[in-house]
């Protein structure tokens, strides 16, 4: 039977954790740049100490007192996030404003009355697990970077189908959730959790020192695919953009709603179309999870002002990279786009390892 894996961050994600600890500490003093593997859900002062009595200690072993029973099986313990957040096993027990996706609860983790956590954010950015599957199927690869992996939808289905996974959250309480969720799946051993904004990682990756390959070459280490699933301004995303007058009608077979146009300068952190520029810098395969009412005219200019840059002209015999956008249905719902560049288009694969 082969070593079992150990959980602590090495290699790469473990030069870009310290590299990034510059923008991480500038945070208030309890945020640290990893998930801690103490219980998540106790402060220090709340934590039981053993106490002793030298009347008796001579007399009887003292037992170690234990917190409260976590979710996860025995010997996960420390990636358990009990307490972090609420459990919901009950509609009664969950916030009005929260009730319509916990009665999707299942479609967002299979695995959800196993002890599958979410944060309120959580809740209504989750990618739901069939359309993770397959994203995650077309962006099969050796080293994948989940840019927002928020409490791990996308990141559990990338680590059935990569080999390993990055996975970058702000927010330590998320990606804890994350880590507990993964343990559930039983992939936590296959991602790399780190805490740490994308912006501040993509600039410390640049500093890499390179390493010389099997053909003499000195490059950095390769992270193939970015999945970018940045923050889309929460429920209201659909509401479209402020800027943004123009409607556009459901495609044929759903609900026949009209929704306001969402652009891409509704992303978050920043303009989605600058967002992209700093992921096309690490590689030219990127999977761009975008609301169902995104403006189409605008991502694809996203490879056209690439081009214009110089960065998208090494295709031999092609003029026009193109830019494949995948509709997500949930049943009759359209829930979201997937737009793929470079390598992952059918028919670019020659752009995978450019």
């Amino acid at each position: 039977m082969g070593k079992r894996k150990s959980n602590v961050i090495t290699g790469l994600s473990c030069f870009l954790a310290e590299a990034t600890q510059s923008d991480v500490s500038s945070r208030p003093e309890n945020v640290v740049s990893s998930v801690s593997s103490s219980h998540p859900g106790l402060d220090s002062d709340q934590v039981p100490q053993d106490t002793h009595n030298a009347d008796t200690d001579g007399l009887r072993p003292t037992k170690k007192l234990r917190s409260h029973a976590g979710l996860l099986a025995e010997g996960l313990e420390k990636y358990d996030a009990t307490g972090l957040v609420p459990f919901y096993t009950e509609a009664h027990e969950v916030p009005e404003h929260l009730q319509k996706y916990f009665s999707q609860r299942e479609r967002y983790f299979s695995m959800y009355s196993s002890g599958c956590l979410l944060d309120e954010e959580g809740w209504y950015s989750v990618t739901p697990e069939r359309v993770a599957d397959q994203i995650a199927e077309r962006c099969r690869c050796d080293v994948i970077l989940d840019a927002f992996c928020g409490v791990g939808g996308n990141a559990i289905a990338f680590a059935r189908t990569c080999e390993r996974v990055i996975a970058l959250d702000i927010s330590p309480v998320r990606l804890a959730l994350a880590r507990h969720n993964a343990a559930i799946y039983g992939v936590q051993d296959r991602i790399e959790f780190i805490l740490a904004d994308f912006l501040s990682f993509a600039r410390a990756l640049q500093t890499l020192p390179c390493s010389e390959n099997r053909d003499g070459q000195r490059r950095r280490r390769k992270i193939d695919v970015v999945f970018l699933s940045p923050p889309w301004g929460g429920p209201s995303y659909i509401s479209g953009s402020p800027t943004k007058a123009k409607t556009l009608p459901e495609p044929a077979g759903a609900s026949g709603d009209v929704h306001a146009e969402f652009s891409l300068e509704s992303i978050r952190p920043i303009h989605g179309r600058d967002l992209f520029k700093v992921a096309r810098g690490i590689t030219k395969n990127i999977a761009y999870f975008l609301p169902r009412n995104t403006n189409l005219e605008e991502v694809s200019q996203l490879v056209v002002e690439d081009s214009s840059d110089g960065a998208a002209q090494k295709r031999p015999n092609a003029d026009v990279e193109r830019i494949e956008v995948e509709e997500e249905w949930m049943g009759s719902k359209l829930k979201a786009l997937t737009c793929y560049f470079g390598g992952l288009v059918a028919g670019q694969e020659d752009m995978f390892d450019a």
